[in-house]
């Protein structure tokens, strides 16, 4: 298989309609906007079930749900007892759903539906609680992620306000606190990617623009700092805020999005450790990249540039872990979430 469908989460504060679909050709190198999959106000951040066939997007007041097929269409819209998340995901055994409110610091459990696809009930909220040393970004708790543990247990919340890991337990519908890991004052983290087989996790943090390597427990859902590593060059002085993070399938290669440096971090994680050396930063040919992707081959990787109005295509090379700029670039309007269906 050569061409692989995706979605683009936007904005819609200025042209954009809602979500995109793409196209992404590997043989011959192309990719193209096929239109509006779905009109909605701001689905700023989408995401799957495992077997994807239903794409589920942050939307106004809680979480969309929608049927993928030769186009999307909608199930259910889950509304949310305050505010509009910002990221959503679904749990492995696919019975849950989750989401964070970034302004309201809010972590949120869904019951979800295997047979329809449709996520409809809130069976749990939590506020989290506290601020951070940055007055301007850190006034309160912002939770900015809300995945599932790989192993099933647990609800991972990021919270950049508190600078908060928090681990909580799900599976009797309720959420339950399991652990709190804290980050560096001021760190700002923002998402957080699992190593695909070691007991370890990445996080991008959006402040501080590092990215930190956890050691993960899956007997009690915490997490051990064992490295932090720049995102930037320490002689970048201008405004840049960590964005997006991402590993390969094997494990061996991680991406950290900067917006303002308006660059790809690349690192090679170390097979025993999983701690990172840093190999480039890439250019990502266009302004603010929040959100960037690998596709389901791992041999390219699309990023979103949401100030420029661009996505833009580089080429993987599967040893070095480098990217190529292609010279392949199409305009989505404010571009700002990524995902791909690799079947």
């Amino acid at each position: 298989m050569t061409k692989y469908k995706g979605f683009i989460g936007t904005y819609t504060k200025k042209s954009s309609k809602g979500v995109y679909e793409i196209e992404l050709d590997t043989e011959k190198e192309a990719l193209t906007v096929k239109g509006v999959a779905a009109e909605m106000q701001s689905p700023t951040y989408v995401n799957m079930d495992a077997d994807q066939e239903y794409l589920y997007t942050v939307a106004p007041g809680g979480m969309a749900s929608y049927k993928v097929g030769d186009s999307l269409s909608l199930l259910a819209h889950a509304n949310e007892k305050d505010g509009s998340p910002c990221h959503v995901s679904v749990s492995p055994d696919g019975q849950y759903a989750a989401s964070a409110t970034y302004l309201d610091g809010t972590i949120a459990l869904y019951n979800r539906d295997k047979e329809t696809g449709k996520v409809t009930e809130q069976l749990s909220v939590v506020q989290h609680e506290g601020n951070g040393p940055n007055e301007e970004r850190q006034d309160a708790a912002h939770a900015h992620y809300s995945g599932f543990s790989p192993d099933g247990k647990y609800i991972v919340a990021v919270d950049l306000g508190t600078d908060e890991i928090i681990s909580y337990s799900y599976q009797s519908g309720e959420l339950k606190h399991a652990s709190t890991f804290n980050a560096e004052p001021g760190a700002g983290p923002r998402h957080l990617v699992f190593h695909p087989e070691k007991p370890l996790a990445y996080v991008m943090t959006e402040l501080s623009n590092e990215v930190l390597v956890l050691a993960y427990d899956s007997e009690n859902g915490s997490f051990r700092q064992l490295q932090a590593i720049p995102a930037i060059p320490g002689d970048f002085k201008e405004n840049s805020q960590g964005s997006a993070i991402h590993i390969t399938s094997d494990g061996k290669f991680v991406y950290a999005g900067n917006r303002g440096h308006n660059s790809i971090a690349v690192y090679a994680a170390d097979e025993n450790s999983g701690e990172l050396t840093h190999i480039e930063y890439v250019e990502t040919e266009g302004n603010w990249p929040r959100d960037f992707s690998l596709d389901p081959s791992e041999t390219y990787v699309v990023a979103a540039n949401q100030e420029s109005d661009s996505l833009v295509l580089f080429k993987r090379d599967a040893e070095s872990g480098r990217l190529t700029a292609t010279g392949v670039k199409v305009e989505v309007p404010e571009p700002v979430c990524v995902k791909f269906i690799s079947n």
